[in-house]
Parts: C-alpha cells; sequence; structure tokens
C-alpha cells in the first residue's frame, strides 16, 4: 500500500504533477505519432499498388474492350453500335469503381483511432483518481 507523504510542501507535489503530466503527453504524442507514421506507410504501400495494377489493367483492358467490340461486329451488330455498347458499360462499370473507391478513401479511416482511446482511458483514469483516495490509508488522527 502506499502511504501519503505528509512533510512534502504543496509546491513539490504541484512540480511533480506537472512533471509527470508533461511526461505523460509527450508518451502519448510519440504513440499518436507512430500510429500516424504507420498509417501512412500503409496508405503509401497501398497507393503504390494500385499504381502497379492500374499500369497493367489498363493496357489489358484496351484490348479487352476491342475484343468485345470485334465480337458484337462478328454477331452481326455495326461496328459503330458495338464500339457504343462496349464503351458505355465499359464507362458505367468505371463510374461506379469510383465511387467505391472514393467512398473508401473517406478521412475517418486515417484518425489515429488507438492514441485517442488510450488518451481518453488516460483522462478517465486522472479523473476517477482525482475524485477519489485511490484506496491510499489516512493518516490516524
Amino acid at each position: 500500500m502506499a502511504y501519503i507523504e505528509t512533510d512534502r510542501p504543496i509546491s513539490a507535489i504541484f512540480v511533480d504533477l506537472v512533471n509527470q503530466f508533461t511526461a505523460l503527453v509527450r508518451k502519448e504524442g510519440q504513440l499518436a505519432r507512430a500510429e500516424m507514421s504507420e498509417k501512412i506507410s500503409e496508405i503509401g504501400m497501398a497507393l503504390g499498388l494500385v499504381v502497379g495494377g492500374a499500369v497493367l489493367l489498363i493496357p489489358a483492358l484496351v484490348i479487352l474492350l476491342q475484343a468485345a467490340v470485334a465480337g458484337l461486329a462478328a454477331a452481326g451488330l455495326a461496328i459503330g453500335w458495338a464500339s457504343l455498347v462496349v464503351g458505355g458499360a465499359a464507362l458505367l462499370i468505371g463510374l461506379a469503381l469510383l465511387a467505391l473507391g472514393i467512398n473508401r478513401l473517406r478521412a475517418g479511416s486515417f484518425v489515429p483511432n488507438k492514441a485517442i482511446g488510450q488518451l481518453q482511458r488516460t483522462a478517465a483514469i486522472a479523473t476517477q483518481q482525482m475524485r477519489n483516495d485511490n484506496g491510499i490509508p489516512k493518516r490516524a488522527a
């Protein structure tokens, strides 16, 4: 069990409190920076993969679209109409994928949730400790 040290002046206790609070804020800041760095690394890796995939998919998509137009033309549709049908379908699919990607890149996914949660827990514990005696036995009078 911890005992309350009564020989220390209030100013010394206050200085200790400020020093401990400063150290706590510094540690929480380091945690937030580390988490943001981790998230930025993940985003960078994801963007690199997306760019690499796009570079390979664009020529493949052009060839497949040309094959679809040729297939429709071979089935008896005029080349102009076949191109219009295939181009329209590609446009609709592309717009749907674009909307889905923009929706997934919302700002909330880049928030350092772990650091914020830790700060909230720390604040709750500090508030609780300020409200009660924390089980420290009081000196007998």
